[in-house]
């Protein structure tokens, strides 16, 4: 387990944006070639890679399983003090993806020693998952379908480190784990004028502060009580100076839901009212309507596979059944869209520990206690017969 915790940290003084993970791919790259292990990259915009390990009795009947990984960081300042902190001004692994791939380099690594393997094994490391859409590229590209390497995939596993849970659990949940993650631009259009004569301006101001309280009516009055949506304003730009309306208002902000019925609603109740309460108060909207990734659903049979073998790994009590789905966002949404999925959570959180740095901000590094359940859980996904 040295070997992983040494790449980690390598890749973490090493962050690179989404896109831009050459570096990482490479030492991806160089550390299959090692283990002898059949690869391709340049995929996804050109740092995607595939790894392939074949069953060791009839590859060519045998199930593929696919393990993937994420490898692109943040643009964040990295403020945790480690000794082996980033080295790149304003970039860091925030999100712990510098763990995730470091994980399925040590699965690959135990996978490629077993004597007998039942499945072929699809080792999926892919870029620019903040943002990026390189799930979906690399969906588009033909990773899953055996277009790259000759051999389709019929599951597909991934896991996140999680800073809420328990150091030594694992986690996850039948249906709806990660909710659909659209943003939005706003532009409230009206006519500027002087700040104690209103009435001969058309202020934006006044009528983006009714769009925001009316915006809340989506949750609790257009969606069914028993689902979810999130409608947040979250950045509003208006003015510089205290005597003066502005001509217009730009808001930023973002719609989470978790089933793709109320995600469509949701887009269409946010433009009814914002051009709706616009109008009537004499202002144009313009809405910029930035769509992100779905709803991240797990598969039953995948999820009760990975159950069974957690359990036998580290018993019943360590494996935990998540109640409710997060309202964050994965582009590991687009792989079970394809075939059938199992995402899970890795605790970070130390035993008896109040709290644990949460993901995406300056103080966040992935728990290398963490990382040997990781490895062992992936590799026991591909090496169990299916």
């Amino acid at each position: 387990m040295a070997h992983v915790r040494a790449l980690r940290h390598d890749l973490h003084r090493h962050p690179e944006l989404m896109f831009q993970e050459k570096r990482t791919s490479e030492c991806v790259r160089r550390e299959l070639e090692e283990l002898g292990i059949e690869h391709v990259s340049g995929l996804a915009g050109g740092t995607g890679v595939l790894g392939v390990i074949p069953a060791t009795s009839d590859p060519g009947s045998a199930p593929t399983i696919a393990l993937r990984a994420d490898m692109d960081a943040l643009p964040i300042h990295e403020a945790t003090g480690a000794p082996y902190a980033s080295q790149t001004p304003g970039v860091m692994h925030a999100c712990g993806h510098d763990g995730h791939t470091a994980i399925l380099i040590g699965a690959a690594r135990v996978l490629s020693r077993l004597s007998e393997r039942p499945n072929n094994v699809m080792l999926v490391f892919q870029p620019a998952e903040e943002g990026g859409f390189g799930g979906e590229k690399m969906c588009a590209e033909g990773a899953l379908s055996g277009k790259v390497c000759g051999r389709p995939v019929d599951e597909i596993y991934g896991l996140h480190g999680w800073p809420m849970n328990e150091l030594g659990t694992v986690s996850t949940r039948v249906g709806p784990l990660l909710a659909a993650t659209d943003e939005f631009v706003l532009t409230v259009t009206g006519k500027g004028g002087h700040a104690a004569a209103p009435h001969h301006a058309v202020d934006p101001v006044l009528a983006s502060a009714h769009i925001i309280t009316a915006l809340q009516s989506i949750v609790a009055r257009r969606v069914n009580p028993m689902d979810s949506v999130v409608v947040t304003v979250a950045a509003i730009h208006a003015g510089e100076a205290n005597n003066v309306i502005p001509d217009s208002v730009e808001m930023r902000g973002t719609i989470r839901a978790l089933r793709h019925e109320t995600r469509s609603l949701a887009e269409r109740e946010f433009r009814r009212i914002v051009t709706g309460v616009a109008s009537s108060f004499g202002c144009e909207a313009e809405i910029q309507w930035l769509a992100g990734y779905p709803v991240t659903v797990n598969h039953e049979a995948p999820v009760e596979r990975f159950r069974a073998i957690a359990r036998r790994a580290i018993g019943e009590a360590r494996v935990i059944d998540e109640p409710f789905p997060t309202m964050g966002g994965e582009d590991f949404a687009y792989y079970g869209q394809h075939v059938p999925a199992c995402f899970f959570l890795l605790g970070l959180k130390p035993k008896g520990a109040s709290s644990y740095p949460l993901v995406h901000t300056p103080r966040f590094d992935f728990n290398d206690d963490a990382l040997p359940l990781g490895v062992e859980l992936m590799a026991r996904l591909a090496a169990t017969p299916r």
